[in-house]
């Protein structure tokens, strides 16, 4: 049964590491309405922190950034243009900032779940801090080592902005509230029943190694 449990966790980190590039390279990774455009990336990364941990959702949101990163060489616009600036600062932005994402929703739902009585709300907003987590540890990382460049400061002339807090408001626009609404009703209804059958074959494991 101990060897099941740990099959178990192998595969479904492997599925969800392979979910991450395939849904990076796709229009599965992307939502796409019109000019919304929603990122349904990170929902691996919430599956995978809620069932493995900081550890898996650290390892997680590190794929996540990697591949951000490999688009920036030719797949996305956004990202060859911060390449030409600094290549470092890009891979610093691209990276990091999934990566501390992943880490820290795992700790968010270890530390709900101790205390979340209705054994949902943790999953709900473990959820929503992945999205939010997502934005501001992006935007701010953006804002810090590129904000200053004429090519982020073409942004904020045309979007009209007076200070970097509304530069930020309208970069993020619709698409983020949006986001965070999928990547709450989405990463609640697929992490809940998943982290339901793990916590029940553990519980067999140990009434197994009890007897």
């Amino acid at each position: 049964m101990k060897r099941q449990t740990k099959t178990l966790n192998l595969t479904l980190m492997s599925l969800l590491f392979a979910m991450i590039w395939i849904m990076a390279f796709t229009p599965v990774g992307y939502i796409k309405a019109g000019a919304v455009e929603i990122t349904v990336i990170h929902i691996p990364v919430i599956i995978g922190a809620i069932m493995g941990g900081p550890v898996a959702g650290l390892v997680l949101g590190t794929a996540f950034g990697f591949s951000s990163f490999v688009q920036a060489f030719g797949l996305s616009p956004f990202g060859v243009a911060l390449m030409s600036i600094n290549p470092l600062y890009t891979f610093i932005l691209m990276v990091i900032p999934r990566a501390l994402m992943g880490w820290l929703v795992g700790l968010i739902f270890k530390a709900l779940n101790k205390v979340d009585k209705t054994k949902i709300v943790s999953f709900a907003v473990t959820s929503l801090s992945a999205a939010l987590l997502n934005t501001v540890l992006f935007m701010s990382t953006l804002v810090l080592l590129f904000y200053n460049t004429g090519y982020i400061q073409e942004f904020v002339a045309a979007s009209g902005a007076s200070n970097v807090f509304a530069f930020v408001v309208v970069f993020v626009g619709i698409n983020g509230l949006i986001e965070a609404v999928v990547c709450t009703v989405l990463g609640t209804a697929i992490s809940k029943p998943l982290y339901v059958l793990k916590s029940r074959l553990e519980g067999r494991q140990k009434t197994a190694e009890n007897k």
